[in-house]
């Protein structure tokens, strides 16, 4: 067998695979190799078994709630075993399309640990298993690991759990302590709450949702708050003792107990252990760092993904890769990171584009503000009785381009990409208001919003 590649591959996550798929359309030689599951963390511990969970949580919300709209439930109930069953089914269907697209595309899959010997005239020298493999071009797609901070207590303790162990509970706890308000820290907590868990937040910053905007984080943690989750902000986790955490607010030390602990303060990019200290790769705030195609300081070596340690999103990921591909096969593409959507999926859902309005603050970026209940579209009131949300839409002082959209409400994750293609586009005011949206749709707040700059 001819171990001679166009593109190898290391690791088969968001980032890993679109670019394998890419790569085989476009007819070149590719190998790519995962240690574990086809899919990465994405598909295997992430996006799609927690979105699978909360969809279950979501439909027995509205069944709850089914009285607002004249739908009675009787004897109302949910089996956890049942709604982790098809967390594992859905998640194997998944793979298994994974695998397919493989085949369809003729890319060489190898389920086996890669290890870079480093570089020779002939190429990218890499041992797979006991097989020696060259690589004209290496693109690393390692992604990332949960970080565990250095808490006394959490070390070897059989009641914390990360993402991965959170999804593989045989028994629902009573009560749940997060360590971290997140996007897996809330997205957790939704899904537990709804099930009538008794969760606690623990997050360390003044507001939930880094990152996001801070007007509509603020406005969902306090719908959660009424709907039972405990949130202590502005709180250092200071240690753990089996099932109780202590942590310091104010000066003062407080503790909690519950039946299970999940720490989810973020994730860190996998570095070590697959031979890339063999090729002087430059790391850069614990990723590797690269240009705006991909590449790194090393020619022919790509990394995309995680690993780079920017933007840890599978949509970013998946970008990623068809970059480093598009070069490779004649384009001249750039990853651009203006319009990268970021989504909590908790019910109702928070999703946002571009600029917040303290990023551009930061950045001494002049915009002017336009915000709208999510009510003024007739669709959201159809669906959403009693339900409240907000629509911001950022754009330029000066030439009114769209330059951040932020959503909280049901479903902004479907819409948010309308705000994405228009940033990309730099459309303007008077642009998006020629945009004919369908009516009724909950979409039509984005125009709705636009339409309120002027009038």
């Amino acid at each position: 067998m001819d171990n001679k590649y166009d593109l190898v591959i290391i690791g088969g996550g968001p980032a890993g695979y679109v670019a394998a798929e890419r790569a085989g359309a476009k007819g070149l030689k590719v190998l790519l190799a995962e240690k574990k599951e086809l899919g990465g963390v994405c598909l295997n511990e992430g996006c799609m078994p927690t979105k699978t969970l909360l969809y279950s949580a979501k439909l027995y919300d509205n069944a709850k709630g089914g009285q607002k709209y004249g739908v009675e439930v009787k004897d109302l109930s949910f089996s956890f075993d049942k709604m982790m069953a098809r967390k594992q089914k859905v998640v194997k269907k998944l793979v298994g399309g994974v695998g397919a697209k493989m085949k369809q595309f003729k890319v060489e899959v190898m389920n086996e640990s890669a290890f870079i010997k480093g570089r020779t005239q002939r190429g990218i020298e890499l041992s797979i298993l006991e097989r020696e493999v060259i690589a004209s071009n290496l693109l690393i797609c390692t992604g990332s690991e949960a970080f565990i901070p250095p808490i006394p207590g959490v070390e070897n303790n059989a009641d914390i759990l990360t993402n991965r162990e959170i999804l593989e509970l045989e028994k629902q706890p009573k009560k749940l302590i997060i360590i971290g308000g997140g996007v897996i820290g809330m997205e957790f907590a939704s899904f537990f709450n709804s099930l009538e868990t008794e969760v606690t937040i623990i997050e360390m910053m003044d507001e939930i949702l880094t990152g996001m905007d801070v007007e509509q984080s603020a406005m969902l943690r306090q719908m959660y708050a009424k709907k039972g989750i405990d949130f202590k902000l502005s709180s250092k986790v200071t240690k753990v003792e089996g099932q109780t955490v202590s942590f310091e607010k104010d000066g003062q030390i407080h503790s909690i107990a519950g039946d299970k602990i999940l720490v989810s303060v973020g994730r860190k990019p996998v570095t070590s252990g697959f031979g890339l200290e063999n090729l002087g790769v430059e790391l850069f705030k614990g990723g590797i760092k690269v240009d705006d195609k991909m590449r790194t300081n090393i020619p022919n070596v790509y990394a995309a993904g995680d690993v780079t340690g920017f933007s840890l999103l599978a949509h970013t990921a998946s970008r990623e890769g068809e970059v480093v591909v598009n070069n490779l096969t004649g384009g001249d593409d750039v990853m651009r990171y203006n319009a990268i959507p970021g989504v909590v999926y908790t019910n109702p859902e928070i999703s946002g584009v571009g600029l917040t309005e303290e990023l551009a603050k930061s950045k001494g970026i002049d915009v002017r503000v336009s915000k709208l209940p999510m009510a003024y579209a007739g669709r959201f009131i159809a669906e959403n009785e009693g339900g409240s949300g907000l629509c911001k839409v950022l754009v330029g002082a000066e030439y009114g381009e769209v330059l951040g959209v932020h959503m909280l409400g049901n479903p902004s994750s479907e819409m948010i990409y309308g705000a994405c293609m228009a940033i990309e586009n730099e459309m303007t005011l008077k642009e998006m208001e020629q945009v004919v949206f369908p009516h009724p749709t909950v979409s039509e707040i984005f125009k709705e919003t636009v339409f309120s700059f002027s009038h």
